[in-house]
C-alpha cells in the first residue's frame, strides 16, 4: 500500500502550490526517490516493487502542477525556472532522510534534467548517494530553426503563458497506453496521449537549465545514465515506436552525460522506449539488470 503526503509549498505567481510525496516502505534504511518527466506523474508500480523487493524503500514525488499535485487554478507543468522544483525536492529529501541512511534519486526525462542540477546545488552535504537518470532531457530534439528560436526566448517573451504552436504528436502515448498500441494503464487526464501544451515560459526555463548542465556540473556522487539504443522522429504511429525513443535523442544524452560530474556510467539499451522501464518485458528486464548491477557496485 502507498502512503501519500501533501507538501504545502510557498505560493507562486499562480497562487497556491503543493507537491505530493508517495511512499511504499518496508522499514529499510535505504531509499530511492523518483522524479517524473514532463506530461507525467508516478504510476509505474512495477518500478516501486522492484526496489521494494531489493530491500529499498520507495518514494515518488508528483511535482508541482503535475498529477496528484495539479490544482484547478494552475497551468499544467508551468514553471519559470526549474529551480522552482527545488523546495519540494528539499522537503521530500528532508522527510526521507529522517528514517534512512542512504538515498538514491531516480529521475526520468525532465526529472532527469532537474535532478543533477539539484544534486550539484547540494553537493558536499551527503544528502544523496547516487543518481539514476532514465532518458534525461539534456537537449531539445527539434529542428535547427526551432532550436534557434528557443534560444532567443528572453524576457518578456519567456513569460508568455500562451502555448507555442509547435504541434503535438500522440505517437509516444499510443505506444504506451493499453487502450491503443501499448500495455500500460494510466490516467489520461494526468498524462494525455498528446502531451501538455508547451509554453514559452517553460521552454525558456528548460533551455537555461540545459545550458547550465552543458557548461558542466560537479555532482559528487556516482551517476547512471540510461538511454535507448536509438531515437526515432515520426509524426504518426509506426510499430517501431515501441522499440525506440520517439521523444528525445539518445545521442544527446550520451554526449552530455559526462557534463554531470566525474563519475558517470552511461548505458544504451537496445529496444528501449523513452521511459525505459515501460519498454517491452525483455528490454525492461535488461534495464532493471543494469540498474541492479550499477547500484550493487556504487551505492550502498
Amino acid at each position: 500500500m502507498y502512503e501519500t503526503t501533501v507538501l504545502a509549498m510557498p505560493p507562486d505567481y499562480e497562487g497556491e502550490v503543493v507537491a505530493t510525496l508517495i511512499s511504499k516502505r518496508t522499514g529499510s534504511r535505504r531509499a530511492v526517490l523518483y522524479l517524473h518527466g514532463f506530461t507525467d506523474y508516478f504510476f509505474q508500480d512495477h518500478l516501486a516493487d522492484h526496489y521494494i523487493a531489493r530491500g529499498i524503500d520507495f518514494y515518488a514525488l508528483d511535482l508541482r502542477k503535475y498529477g496528484r499535485s495539479l490544482l484547478p487554478h494552475q497551468t499544467r507543468g508551468l514553471v519559470r525556472s526549474v529551480t522552482e522544483y527545488f523546495p519540494e525536492i528539499d522537503e521530500a529529501v528532508r522527510l526521507i532522510r529522517r528514517d534512512h541512511d542512504e538515498l538514491t534519486l531516480n529521475a526520468h526525462s525532465t526529472g532527469g534534467l532537474i535532478a543533477p542540477l539539484w544534486a550539484d546545488r547540494v553537493r558536499g552535504r551527503g544528502l544523496v548517494q547516487g543518481l539514476v537518470l532514465n532518458s534525461p532531457f539534456f537537449d531539445l530534439n527539434v529542428s535547427r530553426p526551432v532550436r534557434l528560436a528557443a534560444d532567443l526566448l528572453k524576457t518578456p517573451l519567456s513569460y508568455v503563458t500562451r502555448p507555442i504552436p509547435l504541434g503535438s504528436s500522440n505517437v509516444y502515448g499510443r505506444s504506451l497506453h493499453r487502450d491503443h498500441d501499448g500495455e500500460w494503464h494510466y490516467d489520461l487526464e494526468m498524462k494525455p496521449l498528446g502531451g501538455f501544451p508547451v509554453h514559452a515560459t517553460w521552454l525558456a526555463a528548460v533551455r537555461r537549465a540545459q545550458r547550465r548542465l552543458h557548461a558542466g556540473l560537479k555532482v559528487d556522487v556516482p551517476v547512471l545514465v540510461l538511454t535507448s539504443g536509438k531515437g526515432l522522429r515520426v509524426r504518426d504511429f509506426v510499430p517501431e515506436a515501441r522499440s525506440a525513443d520517439v521523444v528525445l535523442d539518445p545521442e544527446h544524452m550520451a554526449r552530455w552525460a559526462t557534463s554531470i560530474g566525474p563519475h558517470v556510467t552511461c548505458v544504451r539499451v537496445d529496444g528501449g522506449v523513452h521511459d525505459l522501464v515501460l519498454s517491452s518485458e525483455p528490454v525492461r528486464k535488461q534495464v532493471f539488470a543494469e540498474l541492479d548491477r550499477w547500484m550493487g557496485a556504487y551505492v550502498g
